[in-house]
């Protein structure tokens, strides 16, 4: 019988991803030779402290496990929407630590990016001058550039193209900030997420001297084989999309996705995330608390502000109205920025 959930959202890793049910008819890859996911301790530089440090203490709610389940065991992108400050990156990383998906693969997206960076980098200026250095003269016939073998020397896989591997678990897969992409690149990924693999045309072309290419990856200078230009996924990753809601996208495009709206947290739930992060609340920081989430109930406000305000006002060693001050100056409105903060 399959585990559900495979994410609790306890935090604690474990191997519940091996106990993943077999994926359905229409959304089931065959990608090979497989490949091993690797441990998040294999590269600990590949994430930040600030990164492990919130994958470790983000508190999921009963929803966001639900959903981050959906998502797993239908191999389909979650689409995470809220407003800033609310851990929907966040939450791409206490996924990867808990079901040991190895190191996120983040690709930031801004309004210059193409489907093409995230797949991989061709750099073939560095190709040219390599060729040139390295050509062998030849009395007969002028000088003799290298093999096309030394084509995957300048290629590179993006984190979208390092995803689709065919790892034999899935990677965690970070799209940050889809709304900010040019209004193409949600339909240019409709095909890739859905048929999840893709080609390397230089690699295609090259294919008849280099049957197998060895590429680096996203993140480090690893190497893996890649054969006649062609990556197909076997284990769908784990994708999370996130959008502060700043614009629609197309109907195609989100009925291939999970979708999962995150809010502030009410009382309880912010208690918890302040209790994990910074231990147990004393007085003022519950006096914070209450005061964070009536203001919230009148601007835009995020997670994090309370945060610094509590570890700050805790650390400053100063009287009670300075104290008051300070956590009124860390909290402003985040939709009315220019708007003086309340006294408290």
């Amino acid at each position: 019988m399959s585990l559900w959930p495979v994410y609790t959202g306890a935090s604690e890793p474990h191997d519940g991803i091996a106990e993943l049910p077999a994926p359905p008819p229409w959304r089931d890859f065959d990608g090979g030779p497989e490949l091993a996911t690797p441990a998040e301790d294999d590269d600990a530089s590949a994430t930040s402290p600030d990164r492990r440090h919130r994958a470790r203490t983000y508190r999921a709610t009963d929803r966001a496990v639900q959903l981050v389940n959906a998502a797993l065991y239908l191999r389909r992108p979650l689409l995470v929407t809220g407003p800033p400050g609310s851990g929907k990156s966040s939450l791409a990383y206490a996924v990867a630590r808990e079901l040991r998906l190895g190191p996120v693969l983040r690709w930031n997206i801004t309004s210059r990016t193409t489907l093409h960076n995230g797949l991989y980098q061709y750099d073939p200026l560095s190709r040219l001058y390599a060729a040139a250095r390295d050509a062998r003269p030849d009395s007969a016939a002028g000088p003799v550039l290298p093999e096309d073998s030394e084509l995957q020397d300048h290629l590179r896989l993006g984190p979208l193209g390092t995803a689709l591997l065919p790892y034999g678990r899935p990677r965690a897969l970070l799209i940050d900030e889809i709304d900010k992409s040019d209004l193409d690149l949600p339909n240019d990924l409709l095909n890739i997420l859905e048929e999840g693999q893709y080609e390397i045309p230089e690699l295609v072309r090259s294919a008849r001297h280099t049957p197998t290419a060895e590429v680096m990856i996203d993140g480090t200078d690893e190497r893996v084989g890649v054969s006649r230009g062609r990556v197909r996924c076997r284990a769908f990753p784990f994708v999370v999309l996130t959008s502060n809601g700043e614009r629609e996208f197309p109907p195609a495009f989100l009925r291939r996705c999970v979708r999962l709206e995150l809010h502030q947290p009410r009382a309880a739930h912010l208690e918890h995330i302040v209790r994990a992060h910074l231990g147990e609340p004393d007085a003022y920081a519950r006096a914070l608390i209450e005061r964070f989430l009536s203001r919230g109930t009148e601007g835009e406000l995020a997670t994090d502000q309370l945060l610094n305000a509590i570890y700050l006002t805790g650390v400053a060693g100063t009287d009670a109205t300075s104290r008051n001050d300070l956590a009124d100056q860390l909290m402003p409105y985040l939709s009315h920025p220019g708007e003086e903060p309340d006294a408290f």
